[in-house]
């Protein structure tokens, strides 16, 4: 994609970010951009991974949630706020999104994002050498971590963000994270439990989804790391409205579901890998 495409898709990320307190879709957000539609809704989707609604969706509901937790605004003011013209139908999403309603939000009192603004790379690699230089990350690559994971975050339900870089150091200091990089940008990270036998995250920029960063990362993990035992993995379960396509490429790697599971009271579900057959010398 040319730099001039991400810069536009840029211009649109600043647009949206400065209208949210505004009713937001994609035919206003084409008009101010000055692109059709659907030339915007295909470069848009083609860039980030997501659609320009699913986008602007859960920004506004990431800062409704900052506002239930930080602000005593009244829940239809703060729904009015993202967007919605009554508070069923954003008590209605808003449930479907975060697993909890508005007024449980509020009381729970524990705010975590839906979705974190983009800021895209401008000089994306699509190289094959690029994505197969896995190695394993180290506690200096901890200063861009959470720019990384600001534009993955739609794979991290409820990440709480002190705790998350404690498990982060963690895995760094017991050579249980690999890392991924474009330059200086970390485009892709994994941290696996050799001795459970599991991916414990899994997570690829969105500009390199479909370049096969996922897959070089599990083939790495299967030749040196698990060869001939089998693989698990957790995620959304099916039909989640906040899955963003991390069950479907799962499956799509070869994952097959397992047993449904429940992790820091998120609904979700264990996925395994069968280990890889070896051919016989007669096939």
């Amino acid at each position: 994609m040319g730099n001039y495409k991400i810069e536009n898709i840029s211009a649109t990320i600043s647009y949206i970010e400065t209208h949210l307190n505004e009713k937001l879709d994609l035919d206003t957000v084409a008009n101010a951009i000055g692109y059709s539609k659907y030339h915007l809704h295909r470069m848009f989707t083609n860039t980030v991974g997501l659609t320009l609604h699913n986008y602007i969706q859960r920004r506004q509901l990431t800062k409704a949630a900052k506002l239930l937790v930080f602000s005593e605004k009244p829940i239809i003011e703060i729904a009015l706020i993202a967007g919605y013209e009554s508070q069923q139908a954003f008590t209605t999403i808003f449930k479907s999104m975060y697993k909890q309603t508005p007024m449980e939000y509020r009381q729970k009192g524990i705010f975590y994002p839906l979705q974190l603004e983009f800021t895209l790379k401008t000089d994306p690699s699509t190289s094959h050498a690029v994505i197969q230089r896995i190695s394993y990350a180290t506690l200096d690559d901890l200063p861009n971590w959470m720019n990384f994971i600001a534009l993955v975050i739609d794979g991290f339900p409820c990440l709480a963000e002190t705790s998350h870089m404690e498990q982060v150091t963690q895995y760094i200091s017991q050579k249980q994270m690999l890392i991924m990089r474009d330059g200086s940008t970390i485009i892709g990270a994994a941290a696996f439990s050799g001795l459970a036998g599991s991916i414990d995250f899994l997570a690829v920029h969105p500009q390199y989804r479909r370049c096969g960063a996922a897959k070089a990362f599990l083939d790495f993990m299967i030749c040196n790391l698990f060869a001939g035992r089998e693989i698990s993995i957790t995620t959304f379960r099916e039909g989640d409205k906040a899955d963003m396509g991390q069950r479907a490429e799962y499956k799509r790697l070869g994952f097959a579901e397992s047993e449904l599971l429940t992790e820091f009271g998120y609904p979700t579900q264990r996925l395994v890998l069968p280990p890889k057959q070896e051919k016989s010398d007669n096939e």
